[in-house]
């Protein structure tokens, strides 16, 4: 059995649910509707191949280097998609990646939450040592996001990949520490239950 299995984490904004064919057209509809795919600087699957793209997660899956997610309202509809990915069971580390979430939900607190439950159960359940997240250089807004949740830049990998449109991308590397996650964690809790304008 590998390090990380398949679990569904539920809090108030959100449901984090494994990944599967039933959550198409949700997630379809929401990158037809918003243009996601078009995006220069990320990789969100377009409508047509969102199909081809859950069947690719779940391969992976099934070769135990990424557990995929569909990230659901608290109504059932799925907004999103995010995973653990780059697994190292050996070294108890695990990046928490290929995220992507409907513009409609964003700065609701679904987004924030999913990653605190998802934080919460590699730090606390599967006791990991770190957690990483990546994001595009140039992809300010995400960069900006991961900051807030108290993540520390690694540094950057330079021309780390080709992307689609063949533009090199620079990856900009965050930790989440084990031994911070306390700190991260209260601080999360707070963004969660402050009062919002």
């Amino acid at each position: 059995m590998t390090w990380v299995q398949p679990v569904t984490l539920t809090g108030r904004h959100v449901s984090l649910v494994p990944l599967a064919q039933d959550h198409r057209d949700d997630l379809a509809a929401v990158v037809a509707a918003e243009g996601l795919d078009r995006l220069w600087y990320t990789t969100v699957p377009s409508a047509e191949g969102m199909g081809t793209e859950i069947d690719r997660r779940l391969g992976l899956q099934e070769a135990g280097t990424m557990v995929p997610f569909a990230l659901l309202t608290p109504e059932g509809r799925a907004v999103g998609m995010t995973t653990y990915m780059n697994i190292d069971s050996a070294n108890r580390r695990v990046e928490i990646g290929s995220t992507w979430v409907s513009g409609t939900v964003q700065r609701t607190g679904l987004n924030t939450e999913a990653k605190r439950l998802l934080l919460a159960h590699a730090f606390e359940v599967l006791t990991a040592n770190a957690v990483e997240l990546r994001t595009h250089a140039m992809n300010h807004q995400s960069r900006r996001a991961i900051e807030r949740l108290g993540a520390k830049l690694d540094g950057i990998l330079r021309a780390h990949m080709i992307l689609p449109n063949g533009t090199l991308r620079d990856t900009a590397v965050y930790s989440i520490l084990g031994t911070e996650w306390p700190v991260v964690r209260a601080h999360l809790d707070w963004q969660l239950e402050k009062p919002r304008a």
